[in-house]
């Protein structure tokens, strides 16, 4: 998929006052923009334990999928988000079946949950990162991005699967 930069998942955390959780993606290098997606809630939770290790005494929804995938022999290759449509994020899982790649659409916040289970690299097309990120020179100085970026490093290290709960 042509036109495609590779993401780091810097994680989850609640947007104040509303409380609101945003997935927050950095640009693997080049620019380093900031992508922020507002996911539900739920979604949330799932993408902060899996980054914990948290393991659950049950399956979760998305280690069913990351099972279920294993267990017909497919794997995910990566997730792309494809596009922004009326502040609405695409993704497609990109999986690779028997050597043939499919695309399956899906909700970001699904996409991501699923790809830090099966440590699956992240992609955002340049549409999207045209559109959704904002750029070093939007928040600041380089220093104060990375001032920014460790706080929120620092928040996600003592995060608890509880504050999501309503």
């Amino acid at each position: 998929m042509p036109g495609v930069v590779q993401m780091e998942l810097l994680g989850v955390r609640l947007e104040l006052p509303a409380n609101a959780p945003v997935v927050l993606l950095r640009e693997h290098g080049g620019g380093r923009r900031v992508l922020p997606i507002y996911i539900g809630q739920e979604e949330a939770k799932a993408i902060a334990l899996a980054l914990d290790g948290v393991t659950t005494p049950r399956p979760m929804t998305h280690d069913l999928m990351r099972d279920l995938l294993v267990a017909v022999g497919a794997s995910v290759r990566r997730i792309v988000l494809t596009e922004l449509r009326e502040s609405t994020f695409f993704a497609e899982v990109e999986l690779v079946v028997a050597g043939q790649v499919h695309r399956v659409s899906s909700r970001p916040s699904d996409a991501i949950a699923l790809a830090v289970r099966v440590e699956a690299a992240i992609f955002a097309s340049d549409e999207v990162l045209n559109e959704g990120a904002a750029t070093t020179t939007e928040g600041g100085r380089p220093e104060e991005q990375d001032q920014i970026v460790d706080e929120f490093r620092q928040f996600i290290e003592h995060v608890n699967p509880e504050d999501f709960s309503s």
